[in-house]
């Protein structure tokens, strides 16, 4: 597969057909559907989803539903329900209706019995191993299973036995009855009951059968009234037996199944039972971790509903498949944060420095302008003193050439400050700088108009003696796709690299900081106060996105 890039226009062929449909009287009224199963967190190919349903109804006046296909109570818990709410909800959109599959399995069982009395659905007594043999291979056709032409009434009353309890689970499934010789392997009698005695988290103990997802989800659109619904290319191959359910089963209304390409980004983990196992296996700090492209974690680590938003739909609905770069996504959270960001200083490797010619005792406020880019958002008073900490890699003993920052006898700008000079440096015993002498030009006070010399250096620093302590986690994909060694086990191929933790200061002003509060660190990046980790005591901050990207749009 390519990597996509973003076009001017975004192609979105599903909005022509809903243009159409409307323009032809096929439609009154666009009805959509976002329809996650709550076995697990969303994430951002969700996001793709919930933007083209939400959007594409809002945008004709129409009505989209949040419904949970819950048909499988095995792997499915109302954790997962409330956390999907909570990310469409956060992402900026509000469903016309809430529904629950489980919501409807009387009306499920009621049509599957229509199936039965029409001869087109059959209680099958194979195992799930024999089932999978008999339905046979692309090229070759499946073979009948021995209790296909049981009779009308031993099924109706094999079925509802099943419903009763009185089976164990695997012991019988119901089969829809259609074309086992048929080219396409979803038309070969494919399972649509089976049972399960699990707890449901909905309906409780109410049901031992289930539906399958095939068979239930046609039926659920048809219910609410769906026109239009929406999914991935690999359920493509399934819309002959969608199309199969509705009429057979004698909906009264028709939806129309449209399917879509899949979001695939490059170094991320886009199946939903990977994110699991990560989870599981503790490989990750949770569901919400900020290196996980789950919704939750996207919103941990900083990034905004505005520029998910935006994304999704800078990225197009095509038919084909392809692979978007990540760094489109991060493309878009530097957009939408640059004039919004409060832009201050941060260090990250701190190198203490000693003016050596500053008063002792002295503490000055020098003005800092908020954002350069926005002087709506004003400015603010940051303390200067005799010690202050910079970036440990703003020194070097015996520097390159072209290299403008602090080396013994080179003066820079502080930024927002005095132009300082190194006169002096003290190693520990390991031969490493840990502090700077220097001393510093009273006239050369930023703002102060003067002009005597130039330096080509500018640097970032904070006052040693306000400086607020925080924590700095530092985030590289999760997976690195040119790494990948497809013989090795998926969590072989995790980046050792992925987090790493630093300790440091920021600015005096920064003590108030709250969870998801955003910033720009002058020279690293943007960053958000973490939510989990963050105390009253304790500042962490998610490196949300790099200041530069080699990404264009």
């Amino acid at each position: 597969m390519e990597t996509k890039t973003p076009t001017s226009t975004p192609s979105n062929f599903i909005k022509n057909i809903v243009i159409e449909d409307l323009n032809s009287g096929k439609v009154s009224q666009v009805v959509t559907r976002f329809p996650p199963e709550p076995n697990g967190y969303l994430h951002i190919g969700h996001a793709k989803s919930i933007v083209l349903n939400f959007e594409l109804a809002d945008e004709f006046k129409g009505l989209t539903n949040l419904r949970f296909d819950d048909t499988n109570p095995v792997k499915e818990d109302t954790e997962y329900v409330e956390s999907i709410k909570a990310d469409v909800e956060w992402l900026g959109f509000k469903w016309d209706g809430l529904f629950f599959a489980s919501n409807y399995f009387e009306e499920m069982y009621n049509r599957a019995v229509i199936l039965i009395r029409k001869g087109l659905a059959y209680v099958d007594d194979q195992t799930a191993d024999q089932i999978r043999e008999s339905r046979g291979t692309l090229t070759a056709p499946g073979t009948n299973s021995p209790h296909r032409d049981r009779s009308v009434e031993e099924n109706l009353s094999l079925f509802e036995r099943m419903r009763a309890g009185e089976f164990k689970d695997g012991e019988r499934v119901l089969r829809a009855k259609i074309d086992m010789s048929s080219p396409n392997i979803n038309f070969r009698d494919p399972v649509i009951y089976r049972v399960v005695h699990a707890h449901h988290h909905n309906t409780g103990d109410a049901w031992c059968i289930y539906p399958m997802y095939a068979y239930a989800h046609p039926i659920e659109d048809a219910i609410e009234g769906v026109t239009h619904s929406i999914c991935t290319l690999e359920f493509e191959d399934q819309r002959p037996f969608y199309d199969w359910v509705i009429r057979e089963c004698e909906m009264p209304n028709v939806p129309r199944q449209y399917e879509f390409a899949r979001l695939n980004l490059t170094n991320t983990v886009m199946s939903k039972r990977k994110l699991k196992q990560l989870v599981d296996e503790k490989a990750v700090d949770g569901w919400d971790d900020p290196r996980m492209p789950t919704i939750s974690g996207l919103r941990r680590r900083g990034f905004t509903p505005e520029a998910i938003r935006t994304f999704a739909r800078e990225i197009g609905v095509a038919r084909s498949n392809s692979t978007v770069d990540a760094k489109m996504l991060d493309h878009f959270i530097r957009e939408d944060l640059k004039l919004k960001a409060l832009r201050t200083m941060g260090i990250l490797n701190p190198l203490k420095v000693v003016i050596t010619n500053y008063p002792e005792d002295s503490v000055e406020m020098l003005d800092a302008e908020n954002n350069s880019e926005n002087p709506e958002m004003g400015s603010r008073q940051i303390p200067f003193s005799r010690e202050i900490y910079i970036e440990q890699e703003d020194f070097m003993e015996n520097p390159p050439n072209k290299y403008f920052r602090l080396f013994p006898g080179n003066e820079v700008r502080l930024k927002n400050a005095y132009f300082i000079k190194c006169n002096d440096f003290v190693k520990d015993d390991s031969g490493k700088v840990i502090e700077l002498h220097c001393t510093y030009d009273i006239e050369t006070k930023s703002g102060s108009g003067f002009t005597g010399r130039k330096v080509k250096g500018t640097i970032h620093w904070v006052d040693a003696k306000s400086a607020v302590p925080a924590e700095f986690r530092l985030y590289e994909p999760l997976i690195l796709d040119d790494q990948e060694d497809e013989n090795a086990s998926f969590l072989e191929n995790l980046n050792p690299n992925s987090l790493q933790i630093v300790q440091g200061f920021v600015e005096a002003g920064m003590k108030e900081a709250k969870p998801h509060d955003k910033f720009q660190f002058f020279r690293h990046g943007y960053f958000n106060v973490d939510p989990k980790h963050t105390t009253s005591d304790k500042l962490v901050f998610n490196l949300i996105v790099s200041l530069k990207s080699s990404f264009e749009v």
